[in-house]
């Protein structure tokens, strides 16, 4: 069994490798978010200012309730952020470090910075061709925005339908696989308990949220994010704000590093400057979903006036993500010196990180570590099984909704025992396939996002039919 398992890490990490390499993925979704860039004008700069304003105008921990009809704005920016926040801004920030070095955060803070206006495309994509399904449920995403919008022929419908398969295996199964594995390896680090054990009651745990279907998720999700991004924030600002002295030289490591192969930070040693691009952008998507055609889901159910409006809120869920949550992990790890220890792996530098930051407390930084990514990862559970049934509804209706909730149990279970080296390989290589239809359907729509973007200049009312060909 072992030899098999080795036998699909290997397989899974070469394709992975070449989706990911300097000649396919990086650039498509690097240039994706350049070219929305400068067609939209710097849009993640311009609208950055009210994006924040239209957040502190919906935030609420108790909205009305979630249901058919959609989501509140807010409820809507808590599931896409709960996607978002999650064992990649721990986890997969630390992965990115140890193969890809100190440059590969500088590779993520770019991507990031292109794909806030990539992220507001597919906001806006998502609103204009929501609908509604046999059951009279709003749902949305690229599967809808690739069929409806490039013409309900034969080709889109292909692609369409490509996305949602790949969207189902990439995000409900493997994805949410890597999710319970950090949750099951954490605990076992901080308090001993078996994987097994975490695994049995992730499951029991997941069961009773998806029974209460899109009410329970966004009801979850609206109090759990707030609460944990803020709780994580402050305490890794007391780490570094306590080794303050050593932050010009972290900022100089990583941008030293980003255009260097001689920098050394734990197992990275004079690493390629391709290989800190390759796992720092690819960590960095998984990270802050930006391009990757996930968190559009949560955005198409918002009820807003205007798509343009949930476009600017989709603009600072990828800067929380990756340049608050996922830049305070990386310089929390960076100012301890962890790579003392270099045969630690993924969430345990994070824990030893935080366990010497906090007076040398082992037992209070891998617990404390251990409960957030408890939450951050179990809230991507639930948004990323969000997004996975919207794709179940596009593919098959309501009819298989109550058995891939139970798969989606199962292989939270499984995740939490398997080797971890086979989990993110197989999670970086559907991930990649479901990128591709989605930016190719982005970039084929540009023009409505532009026509969007200067009606909403010009106050013309919004009326989905303007928008949808027929």
């Amino acid at each position: 069994m072992g030899q098999f398992i080795s036998f699909l890490t290997d397989i899974a990490s070469t394709i992975s490798d070449f989706v990911w390499g300097p000649f396919f993925l990086i650039p498509l979704l690097c240039g994706t978010g350049l070219f929305f860039t400068i067609r939209l004008k710097l849009i993640q700069v311009r609208k950055f200012p009210e994006g924040w304003k239209r957040i502190f105008g919906i935030f609420s921990l108790k909205g009305e309730k979630a249901g058919k009809h959609g989501m509140t704005p807010f409820q809507a920016l808590a599931t896409a952020i709960a996607a978002q926040v999650g064992t990649g801004n721990l986890v997969g920030a630390m992965t990115a470090l140890t193969i890809g070095g100190p440059g590969a955060i500088f590779w993520m803070w770019l991507a990031a910075f292109f794909g806030m206006a990539t992220i507001f495309a597919e906001a806006i994509l998502a609103q204009v061709y929501k609908t509604t399904d046999e059951t009279g449920q709003v749902v949305g995403g690229p599967a809808y925005y690739i069929s409806k919008g490039l013409g309900n022929n034969a080709f889109s419908k292909f692609l369409a339908g490509f996305f949602a398969v790949a969207i189902i295996l990439a995000l409900g199964l493997m994805g949410n696989m890597v999710q319970s594995n950090s949750i099951s390896a954490a605990f076992q680090n901080a308090f001993s308990i078996p994987t097994w054990a975490t695994g049995i009651g992730l499951a029991l745990f997941l069961s009773i949220i998806l029974l209460g279907g899109i009410k329970r998720i966004a009801s979850v999700t609206e109090k759990i994010v707030p609460i944990m991004a803020i709780s994580y924030i402050l305490v890794g600002l007391f780490i570094v704000l306590m080794n303050i002295k050593t932050i010009p030289q972290i900022f100089g490591l990583i941008f030293g590093a980003a255009f260097s192969s001689n920098a050394i930070w734990g197992g990275a040693a004079g690493v390629a400057v391709a290989t800190a691009a390759r796992y720092g952008i690819a960590r960095g998507l998984f990270s802050n979903e930006a391009g990757m055609g996930s968190t559009p889901h949560a955005h198409a159910v918002a009820k807003v006036d205007h798509p343009a409006h949930q476009g600017v809120i989709a603009i600072v869920s990828v800067f929380i993500d990756t340049f608050i949550v996922l830049t305070i992990t990386v310089f929390t790890v960076l100012s301890q010196n962890i790579d003392a220890k270099p045969t630690l792996q993924g969430i345990e530098i994070v824990q030893d990180a935080f366990a010497k930051g906090l007076f040398g407390n082992s037992m209070l930084g891998y617990s404390f570590i251990s409960i957030c990514l408890f939450f951050f990862a179990f809230s991507t559970i639930i948004g990323w099984y969000y997004f996975a049934e919207s794709n179940i509804r596009y593919l098959f209706g309501k009819h298989l909704i109550i058995p891939f909730k139970v798969l989606v149990v199962c292989f939270v279970f499984i995740g939490s025992v398997l080797k971890i080296d086979l989990v993110w390989n197989l999670s970086d290589l559907f991930n990649g396939f479901m990128v591709v239809p989605n930016l190719v359907a982005l970039l084929l729509l540009s023009g409505t996002v532009v026509k969007i973007m200067q009606d909403s200049k010009n106050n013309i009312p919004y009326q989905q039919d303007n928008y949808i060909k027929k």
